[in-house]
């Protein structure tokens, strides 16, 4: 392939080198390239890649000068130019007589560590994995991870230099343990380097990065999606950005649905902060707020397309929300606070019937703490539970008996007892 270019291959106002300036290059070309370019000619001792403003240059360095004139003799009489990539490469004699100062930031030792996640599911590796990995050698300060060209990649803060080199050694060029991905995501290759950072700055919490000095920095949807990059998932659809609020829509209403009733089924997973109960779409949707986004997981995983009433009826739909932190202005049927420490008591919610059936008022009590030393869980699959006055006729008893087993269940929390035809939680004692 031919230069469509009109700029000189060569110039020849320097005299000659063993080290050639080459323009032109591919985005980020990398030393491997640059010493294929010129072994035909000789040995290269030294290179220096991405140079210049748009890092397109690069300097290669011969063993012996003659090895250098012999590369740029044979181009100057060539039809065809240097290539790299298929892109034409301009040379010239450099005039320097050799490379110094090559070490880039990735041959200096430090306390930062660049690494690249090699693999078809590199995206997929989460940022709680890479913080299991790299804390068996010390305490992690910081993680952030991002798209690049190069790939998958994350920057991990140790305390000191010798920290971080001691998981570089030893992680350098391995696989990440399978058992510690999900089982859909095949194997991840660690390249790791030196950093020329020192210390990361971590805005907020979230899946793509983490700061584990500051518990107390906050949550942001923002941070969450990063450069705005969407990551794909196995099925090419959009992952959703993971949050601390869950937002659950409610199918085929046949019974009535009540903020306590909410509190009931979402509690199982752990402590609510807040419940916003709002008409959308011509449906009932609901926010509900957890402490931290690893609680909202694991409920968003055991509830989704699960039916608060067994006969299919109340069946939520979950996904993250964009709230981290919702705003309740007062407690009534509708909203609540319950990290409010004087909070009114909780208005009584009284809604008829989808169908038209009697008044339910739904009431129930927090969550209530238990020892699971103390409680062993309920093996009877056919407990119903006992209508309870103001009720009128009962929706269907029982519950999705697949839930009574559910692993992600939390140990140290009961749920409040059921409501007839209530689903009953894994760990409910009678």
């Amino acid at each position: 392939m031919s230069s469509v270019s009109t700029q000189p291959q060569f110039r020849y106002t320097q005299p000659p080198s063993k080290v050639l300036h080459l323009r032109n290059l591919p985005w980020e070309c990398i030393e491997e390239e640059l010493i294929e370019l010129g072994k035909p000619f000789g040995k290269v001792v030294n290179t220096k890649c991405n140079v210049g403003a748009n890092r397109n240059q690069a300097f290669i360095e011969f063993a012996d000068i003659n090895q250098a004139i012999a590369m740029i003799s044979y181009y100057a009489s060539s039809s065809e130019p240097a290539q790299v990539r298929g892109k034409t490469v301009y040379l010239q004699y450099s005039n320097r007589q050799e490379i110094v100062n090559n070490k880039t930031a990735a041959d200096v030792a430090g306390n930062v560590l660049l690494v690249t996640i090699e693999g078809e599911d590199a995206r997929l590796v989460s940022i709680d994995v890479l913080h299991l990995v790299f804390s068996a050698f010390g305490f992690v300060h910081k993680i952030t991870t991002f798209e690049k060209t190069a790939g998958f990649q994350a920057l991990v803060q140790f305390s000191d230099q010798e920290t971080a080199t001691s998981a570089k050694d030893a992680l350098d060029g391995r696989s990440i343990p399978s058992y510690l991905l999900a089982g859909h995501v095949g194997p991840c290759t660690l390249k790791i380097t030196y950093s020329g950072h020192s210390d990361l700055s971590v805005k907020f919490q979230s899946h793509r990065s983490r700061d584990y000095t500051n518990p107390y920095l906050p949550v942001a949807q923002s941070a969450m999606e990063g450069s705005g990059q969407s990551v794909m998932g196995l099925d090419g659809k959009r992952l959703e950005a993971e949050s601390n609020v869950l937002l659950a829509s409610i199918e085929n209403m046949q019974y009535a649905v009540t903020l306590d009733v909410l509190h009931m089924v979402f509690s199982s997973f752990g402590p609510i902060q807040k419940i916003a109960m709002f008409d959308k779409n011509g449906g009932l949707q609901a926010l509900v707020q957890y402490p931290d986004v690893q609680t909202a997981i694991v409920a968003k995983e055991a509830l989704e397309g699960h039916c608060i009433y067994d006969g299919g009826f109340c069946k939520l739909h979950l996904s993250y929300s964009r709230h981290t932190d919702l705003s309740i202005k007062v407690n009534n049927d509708r909203s609540r606070d319950y990290t409010m420490p004087t909070a009114p008591p909780p208005v009584m919610n009284v809604q008829p019937l989808v169908s038209g059936q009697q008044q339910a008022p739904m009431t129930g009590p927090p969550a209530q703490q238990y020892n699971t030393a103390q409680y062993a869980p309920n093996n009877n699959q056919n407990f119903i539970p006992q209508n309870q006055p103001g009720w009128g006729t009962a929706p269907p008893h029982t519950m999705q008996q697949r839930m009574h087993n559910n692993p992600y269940m939390p140990p140290g929390t009961m749920p409040p007892q059921n409501g007839p035809g209530m689903m009953q939680y894994p760990g409910h004692i009678q």
